[in-house]
């Protein structure tokens, strides 16, 4: 008998049923998170002072750099609205954004597949920091962290892994219906989860709730606000999966 099966009697012979791992993430997750986790320990314990700061100086996005006049950009502009997601404040952050990634990530990824999954992790992520800056111009501060991302996944998420009566299959969730938009902000369970999701990075933004997770010592919800966003109304244009292979 395999580790990752189990021996059901029936008569007079016997049938190998698979059992579902524990712990089951796609690949292309488990690639991000270990990427993730070997940038923060090379930054960490590899890289002196100096050479950490010219890497947040060059990857990590900073509102400001844009709002110089084009001639003094540097060709940190073209990565950093990507890059900065790979970086983070610190093993807090990182635990953090692993936790809800894999949480939200997983059925997201299973539903996509990996090469729409990274896109729509570089999407998001310029999406997020785009809103951030909206909201920040000119601003020189450092924005890390792949919390714009994960709140992308949770937006998705939002538009298909709740079934008809609230509950999410850890399973079968991305094997839903994907919801309209007018179905989702009609479904209760969207409501709740969007409504105290929102409500948690409204209070984050005055103040009430304190948790120093991003560089500087700052919390960039606005860039969570970006993320979702566009998680929850652009998801369909990665959502291509055969409409036949989902449970209603």
């Amino acid at each position: 008998m395999s580790n990752d099966g189990v021996e059901v009697q029936q008569g007079d012979g016997f049938e190998t049923r698979k059992r579902e791992p524990a712990f089951n993430l796609p690949g292309s997750l488990v690639f991000v998170l270990g990427l993730l986790t070997l940038v923060h320990l090379v930054r960490t314990y590899v890289l002196s002072p100096s050479a950490d700061e010219y890497v947040l100086l060059e990857f990590a996005f900073i509102p400001g750099r844009y709002a110089v006049p084009f001639s003094e950009w540097d060709l940190s502009w073209l990565w950093s609205p990507v890059t900065y997601s790979l970086l983070h404040g610190g093993w807090e952050h990182l635990i953090f954004n692993a936790f809800w990634m894999v949480a939200f990530g997983a059925p997201v990824v299973r539903r996509i597949g990996t090469v729409r999954f990274f896109l729509f992790w570089c999407l998001s992520a310029i999406a997020a920091v785009a809103f951030h800056t909206a909201l920040h111009w000119g601003a020189m501060i450092l924005v890390v962290g792949a919390s714009g991302v994960v709140s992308g996944l949770m937006g998705a998420a939002a538009r298909f892994v709740f079934s008809p009566s609230g509950r999410v299959s850890r399973q079968f969730a991305h094997l839903n219906r994907r919801l309209t938009i007018p179905e989702a902000l009609s479904n209760r369970s969207v409501l709740v989860f969007s409504g105290i999701w929102f409500l948690t990075n409204f209070l984050i933004g005055f103040g009430q709730i304190f948790g120093s997770v991003a560089a500087g010592g700052a919390v960039a919800w606005e860039a969570h606000i970006g993320g979702f966003l566009f998680g929850f109304l652009f998801f369909p244009i990665f959502d291509v999966a055969a409409a036949e292979s989902r449970r209603d």
